[in-house]
């Protein structure tokens, strides 16, 4: 009885995080509504290949087609069994809630168990979960769809949870709970949010050591530090598919370093990113006032008509740019929302940096330094560039603007042990009244400064790119429409500012009240708490609100079967084993395509690198020219010299181009000059290195000659003039495995319009036969003269060893646990 009300306030908490999480998306979440989602729905496209053919052989494929003419499925659909366990672990610890509410439950529940291990009361845990998991940036990705994000996220609190137990000398706890968020963070399968969370517990850990050297328990760190590397070591093994194939996969996707020497050479890193590309999305210096003001900018890139408070001071002669022009004026190439961490918060947060006394504030304070710093990017690259050449994998990553997550996370943190030292120590206010007043300063009076005379710290409210667009309007017009918009600018940001300073001085009114003993603790961290989530409610519902849910039946929907669709879908020669270009949508930016075709293009972050340097060089040039050509002959594709307009979309078996006409209408062209599914070639050239290979795919005949880089030469060896009796048909063509009946005279090398990459495995009537790359990207085989039946496969060997050590760490893990648990029956049953 006494152990049942020993948890029930932490029970209690529990529900109330609950019925908040149900509470954001009243009502949608009880009309059955769903979150429409771009990037969900995109998904769609990318993944029906691979979900159809799991329905119709119970086998999960390891490589998909449907997009960028194949790639693996390591990081689009990654799936193994020896996770189910854990999956299943996972939506208990949700309590199996709905989507979208669990996401929010999760954050909260994660930070709750964060601050008990830093022994907070319930109450002020619960408002410490609050504060962090309502920062703006948690809900934004939520409606963004990037949910891999959000999971990984929600589980680093209570993964550095584990790590606070272990240092705390709570080691058998340490090492289960540590293990158990290693595998749930892993398992999410984002690595940079982990990456960028490390950065956090190695400033814990440093902190730590230094009081362990102050007070002489370097044992007693060295025995944390073991147990947080086992049960991370645990966490990671229960994972080890996901890991390695990821890994292996990145060494050759675009996170990998490029063969390539570029002459600019300064853009590129050891990563194989290219450092425009690492820093497009940087944070401005000034926008990182968000974190007080979240309408520093103005917020997110939607048309500039949708804010009330703006076009109350438009001009109406404006009106038609104004629904053209964003509200956000920062200088990023756009954004969904800012990074408002609540402005109480880091009020409290200036106040923690006075008051807090030991390692951990400086590890906190240092860490969100480091974290602001590296967000600005392109704003700061001597730092930016510092990281990225020697701070291992830093480089692989793009959009630095993220890295505010670590801020997210010791803004709050501070913020709430600062508050802990005021409830656990009362007189700690009338002590330190003085750094109460300049933390109000820092934070409220700057708001209040920015609402009254923006203009005197922010003087410009349009952005370089919108200057750019608008460059072309003569004076006259041009500027009253600037003083008109910078007036409509102001009116957003200041009002925004006085709502900060407002809460601002709300919250620090109850710490006063408190000091003057008006209020008890429990009274003013309720109000705290309905505070800080009202503040942040009320931010967060600009991002993420009831209009952008939709019925079930519309995210369930398939993509739409267009005419030009089942015209296409009609040819099944060589088994339907052909490739699509679609010039009516933005073709490398899109997977809808992909739900019924074999797709030229896509979408991905993490796209083959090969075949990302082949679409620069050829893939897009040819598609001007094929659409140049096209109109001139009035689409007749008989009018069109195929082999000198497109060779390369012929040589990936490009098959039909959709193109769009008048009123979103499309029709399908069949290119009649498509290499097909495989050919001989009667020559074949090797080169020194990967600019060679690259430029004389655009200087050979693709459909009588191959290049392949000189390191193929002992697998691929010679080739012979073929005659016209040699023939390769394709008799099989599922994802993951292709069959061939090939003949040939004189016997030779075989391309295949099929994607190259480690992994696949060719056989000869039977006999493992060993593939190479040629023309930069294809496969190749050669074959002796004769009748043969040529197999490709993928069904890595690499999975059922990875597979098999995930077992094994699952059922230590599962050891582990139930040691523990006897072993504190064993030890209440001493204490009695």
């Amino acid at each position: 009885m006494r152990t049942w009300k020993q948890y029930l306030p932490d029970v209690l908490v529990v529900i109330l995080f609950a019925v908040i999480s149900f509470a954001y998306f009243f009502p949608a979440d009880i009309e059955g509504k769903i979150l429409f989602r771009e990037d969900s729905a995109a998904s769609k496209g990318a993944g029906h290949e691979i979900s159809e053919y799991k329905e119709r052989t119970g086998e999960v494929t390891r490589w998909t087609n449907a997009v960028f003419s194949g790639m693996p499925t390591y990081q689009t659909a990654p799936s193994y069994s020896s996770t189910d366990g854990l999956s299943a672990v996972m939506k208990a610890y949700h309590l199996w809630l709905p989507e979208n509410v669990w996401y929010v439950f999760a954050y909260l529940l994660g930070f709750y168990i964060l601050l008990r291990a830093f022994d907070f009361r319930q109450m002020l845990a619960a408002l410490g979960s609050v504060i962090w998991a309502f920062s703006s940036y948690f809900f934004i990705i939520i409606a963004a769809g990037h949910i891999w994000k959000v999971m990984a996220l929600a589980y680093l609190p209570p993964l550095i949870a584990g790590v606070v137990l272990a240092y705390r000398g709570k080691y058998l706890w340490g090492l289960v709970v540590t293990a158990i968020f290693a595998a749930f963070e892993v398992n999410a399968n984002h690595v940079q949010m982990t990456y960028y969370y490390l950065f956090i517990i190695f400033f814990m850990i440093i902190a730590w050591l230094v009081d362990a050297i102050r007070n002489k328990q370097l044992v007693h760190f060295a025995k944390a530090t073991g147990v947080c590397l086992a049960g991370a070591l645990i966490g990671i093994s229960i994972n080890i598919s996901n890991l390695y194939h990821t890994w292996e996969y990145s060494k050759e996707s675009m996170r990998g370093k490029s063969e390539l020497v570029k002459a600019n050479s300064a853009n590129q890193t050891d990563s194989g990113l290219e450092r425009d590309y690492i820093t497009q999305w940087s944070y401005g210096i000034s926008e990182t006032w968000t974190l007080l003001v979240p309408n520093a900018k103005g917020g997110a890139s939607a048309p500039l008509v949708y804010s009330n408070t703006a076009m109350k001071h438009a001009d109406n002669n404006f009106l038609d740019i104004y629904q053209q022009m964003g509200q956000y004026w920062g200088n990023q190439p756009g954004t969904s929302g800012p990074v408002y961490v609540g402005a109480f918060v880091l009020m409290l947060f200036i106040l923690g940096l006075f008051i807090v006394k030991g390692p951990i504030k400086w590890a906190l304070l240092g860490a969100t330094i480091l974290s602001v710093l590296l967000s600005w990017g392109h704003n700061l690259m001597p730092l930016t560039d510092l990281f990225i050449d020697y701070m291992p994998m830093y480089s692989k990553f793009r959009t630095v603007a993220s890295i505010l997550v670590i801020a997210e996370f010791t803004i709050p943190l501070l913020a709430m042990l600062a508050l802990k030292k005021i409830v656990d120590e009362p007189e700690t206010l009338s002590v330190n009244i003085k750094y109460v007043y300049v933390s109000f300063g820092l934070t409220g009076g700057f708001a209040l400064l920015f609402a009254l005379m923006p203009s005197m710290f922010f003087s410009e409210f349009v952005s370089a790119m919108e200057m750019h667009q608008l460059g072309n309007m003569p004076a006259e017009y041009l500027n009253p429409l600037l003083a008109n918009l910078r007036e409509m600018r102001i009116a957003v940001f200041t009002a925004d500012c006085w709502r900060s300073f407002w809460i601002i001085s709300a919250g620090t009114l109850l710490l006063f009240l408190f000091k003057m003993r008006k209020i008890k603790a429990e009274f003013m961290v309720g109000a705290l708490i309905v505070l800080c989530l009202v503040d942040m409610w009320q931010v967060n519902k600009r991002y993420l609100n009831n209009d952008m849910f939709v019925n079930k039946s519309v995210r369930e929907t398939p993509i739409q079967l267009t005419p030009t669709d089942e015209i296409i879908l009609q040819d099944k020669d060589n088994c339907g084993n052909h490739r699509v270009l679609n010039f009516s949508t933005n073709t490398f930016n899109e997977n809808e395509t992909s739900y019924y075709h074999k797709s030229i293009g896509g979408y991905h972050a993490a796209k083959l690198r090969r075949y990302q340097e082949l679409a620069d060089a050829y893939i897009r040039p040819e598609m001007s020219g094929v659409m140049k050509a096209v109109a001139e002959a009035g689409g007749d594709m008989t009018q069109i010299n195929g082999d000198s307009v497109c060779p390369v979309l012929n040589m990936l078996n490009t098959k039909y181009f959709i193109v769009p006409l008048q009123d979103n209408k499309t029709i399908p062209l069949q290119n009649p000059y498509t290499y097909g599914n495989a050919w001989f070639v009667d020559k074949i050239t090797y080169v020194d290195n990967a600019n060679d290979e690259l430029a004389a795919v655009g200087k050979i005949s693709l459909r009588h000659e191959a290049v392949a880089d000189k390191k193929f030469k002992d697998v691929l060896g010679d080739t012979k003039v073929q005659d016209n009796t040699s023939i390769v048909n394709i008799t099989l063509c599922e994802p993951n495995h292709l069959k061939y009946t090939v003949k040939s005279a004189t016997g030779g090398i075989i391309v295949f319009s099929e994607v190259y990459y480690p992994g696949w495995t060719a056989t000869i009537d039977g006999k493992p036969a060993e593939l190479g790359r040629v023309n930069y990207i294809l496969r190749a085989l050669n074959v002796s003269a004769g009748t043969h039946e040529v197999e490709l496969d993928f069904h890595p060997q690499s999975i059922s060893v990875t597979e098999t050590i995930a077992y094994i760490a699952f059922a230590l893990l599962l050891v582990v646990i139930i040691f523990m648990v006897l072993l504190n029956g064993r030890n209440k049953q001493k204490k009695q």
